[in-house]
């Protein structure tokens, strides 16, 4: 059954809790084990059904924002998702006090136990209204971005759209494209202020309720996160600022060598080399068509996952007017199958979006008869298998760039690098800002510009005024859709970085490694996941060091002058 065929119907709400009330109360009485699992997994089915439902509104709503029907489908969904929340609250209080716990933990995983403790904290009915409206404000953000319609040179583009033109080996183009995004920012700024202060004012009030001194724990505990804290993760950035930030200087001083400026701005730092940026060489059927004889290569297990993928249709993968923007992967439960969105532009990025959402996509493909809270794990471990998976895919990157090969290699650990300092910027602007909810937005955007300026010192916006006055995060969704959703991406490219040394020293062992892992799915922990690939804990000194040194080997190894 290919995607356009699979049905949507909008849930019956007092239907579904009915029938969860039903089972949920079987759970945590005096019924026996085999008739309490019975009722988990009558819960599981009857939630996976509406998750079904709401993750292809969701879809099918970001594929066109305009479509008036599945708007209104998603407004259904952000209201109605928060009151089948006090359902799910009600399963996990009946889960945690079973007489059948310690079997049920034999046969469950003790895992879901700790989630269910977690999410316990983190739910009471008072706050339906607030999460409802912290959905419609974050709908509202996506929306609006999506409705960018910058004049450039004659066209007409969306965000995504822009992105060639700020590659363009000229550099007045680079110029001027910088400033057209720029200003369709600028002219969104009032609603993009609004629209953040209303969400920290919510997320604040929502977590004093739930009894917690700001929202910062509460974003951690929404996350799952069992076993770290925000001290573990600052002493991650730390490491980051001590070990990584003078290499990434040093970086973009060797770039801008490259492309012949010193005194290179904003603007440059997108342009890798004179001869311009790498590109693949062929359009999205041509790009599919590669990946599938790359899958087919790699492995038996991937080959046989990307054909599915093709086969149902399940790669929505073009940029057009009225999409959402940005790359994304999900899972939709009554099919069984992972779901890819992404939005190419001509660029390298479409490669590293298409492998790394795979490898999102293969993670869950291969966990998805785990039970529905174990098929992901948490969003640092996702992002494990999505930034691996980029590295894995090396060997078939000729297929790709043809005789950009060698740029796109050197470009991509150079700038999966570079990312690392921006990355832990983007977390600790969010735990300045939910430290101190009070903040005004001017006094938001003076924050981040004083981060940036530690973590990228060498950023020059030139005569930018709007970016240099700190409205950069602006474009970045997860600030406004998942708050503490992205220091997961810099502790995930460390070990996305073993997996590159390791694959470089035997590929083979590397990728079976790499598919046990997959194999796991969110049945241990972040922390335990690591354990049993065998990776080294980013929140343990040292780590980094030890990591950078053959990084930092392999782009002195190269010659990019010659690039």
């Amino acid at each position: 059954m290919k995607f356009e065929e699979f049905k949507y119907q909008r849930p019956d709400i007092t239907k579904v809790q009915e029938e969860l009330k039903q089972w949920n109360e079987i759970i945590g009485s005096d019924a026996d084990f085999k008739t309490e699992l019975e009722a988990i997994h009558k819960v599981f089915r009857i939630l996976d059904a509406f998750d079904t439902q709401s993750t292809l509104a969701s879809i099918r709503n970001a594929i066109n924002t305009k479509d008036e029907f599945y708007e209104k489908e998603q407004e259904f969904f952000d209201i109605n998702q928060p009151v089948l929340q006090a359902s799910s609250s009600e399963f996990n209080k009946r889960l945690l006090r079973s007489k059948n716990r310690e079997v049920l933990e034999q046969e469950l995983g003790g895992l879901i136990f700790a989630q269910a403790e977690l999410e316990e904290k983190t739910f009471k009915e008072e706050i339906i209204p607030d999460l409802q409206a912290e959905n419609k404000l974050t709908t509202e953000y996506s929306k609006l971005l999506a409705s960018a319609k910058i004049e450039f040179d004659g066209g007409t583009y969306n965000l995504s759209q822009m992105a060639p033109f700020m590659q363009k080996p000229d550099r007045d183009t680079r110029h001027r494209a910088q400033l057209a995004v720029s200003g369709f920012l600028a002219e969104k700024e009032g609603d993009l202020d609004r629209i953040y202060d209303e969400l920290v004012k919510i997320r604040t009030k929502i977590a004093h309720t739930l009894g917690y001194p700001n929202f910062v724990q509460l974003g951690y505990d929404r996350l799952g996160r069992t076993d770290y804290t925000s001290v573990e993760v600052k002493r991650f950035r730390d490491q980051v600022y001590e070990n990584i930030v003078p290499i990434v200087a040093k970086l973009a001083d060797r770039k801008g060598k490259r492309i012949g400026i010193s005194d290179y701005k904003s603007y440059d730092l997108t342009l890798s080399y004179k001869s311009g940026n790498p590109t693949p060489k062929g359009d999205r059927a041509w790009q599919v068509n590669n990946a599938t004889k790359m899958y087919d290569e790699l492995s038996g297990e991937t080959g046989k996952f990307f054909h599915r993928m093709v086969d149902m249709n399940v790669l929505e993968l073009d940029a057009k007017a009225g999409k959402s923007g940005g790359g994304w992967c999900t899972f939709i439960p009554e099919y069984d199958s992972p779901y890819i969105f992404a939005n190419f532009n001509g660029t390298a990025h479409d490669v590293n979006v298409l492998t790394h959402e795979a490898g999102h996509a293969f993670q869950v493909y291969q966990s998805r008869a785990q039970i529905p809270p174990y098929r992901w794990p948490t969003l640092e471990a996702c992002e494990i298998h999505s930034m691996s998976m980029e590295f894995l895919t090396w060997p078939w990157y000729h297929l790709f760039f043809e005789e950009d090969t060698e740029k796109a290699k050197f470009d991509h650990v150079a700038s999966s690098l570079s990312f690392l300092p921006y990355g832990v910027l983007v977390d600790e602007f969010q735990h300045g800002i939910y430290e101190h909810p009070e903040m005004t937005p001017d006094e938001r955007k003076i924050l981040w510009r004083r981060i940036e300026k530690k973590y990228l010192p060498f950023k020059d916006y030139d005569d930018d005024s709007f970016m240099d006055k700190g409205t950069y995060w602006f474009r970045q969704g997860h600030i406004f859709s998942s708050p503490f959703y992205y220091i997961d991406y810099t502790l995930a490219q460390i070990s996305a970085f073993e997996y590159f040394i390791r694959s470089r020293n035997d590929h083979e062992a590397a990728f079976e490694n790499y598919l046990e892992l997959c194999k796991l799915g969110g049945s241990k922990p972040y922390t335990g996941l690591l354990l049993s690939a065998e990776l080294l804990n980013p929140f343990e000194k040292g780590t980094i060091a030890s990591i950078i040194g053959p990084i930092k080997e392999f782009l002195d190894s190269v010659d990019d002058t010659k690039l």
